[in-house]
């Protein structure tokens, strides 16, 4: 996700996408663990998207 695409969203869009990631997140956890999983790289990518969402709701909060 772009951070462009996050700061245009509401902060109930940005409360769903945080428990989404979150959820993906613990999926990918659990293919690591038992080694399904394809694109390591891939929860890489969710962390980040996971602090981009929590940073911008942090900004709107302050």
């Amino acid at each position: 996700m772009k951070i462009t695409e996050i700061r245009e969203m509401s902060a109930e869009q940005l409360g769903a996408k945080l428990v989404e990631l979150k959820k993906e997140l613990f999926n990918l956890r659990f293919q690591h663990a038992v080694n399904q999983l394809e694109n390591p790289h891939k929860m890489t990518e969710v962390k980040r998207d996971i602090a981009r969402v929590m940073t911008v709701l942090n900004e709107k909060n302050a």
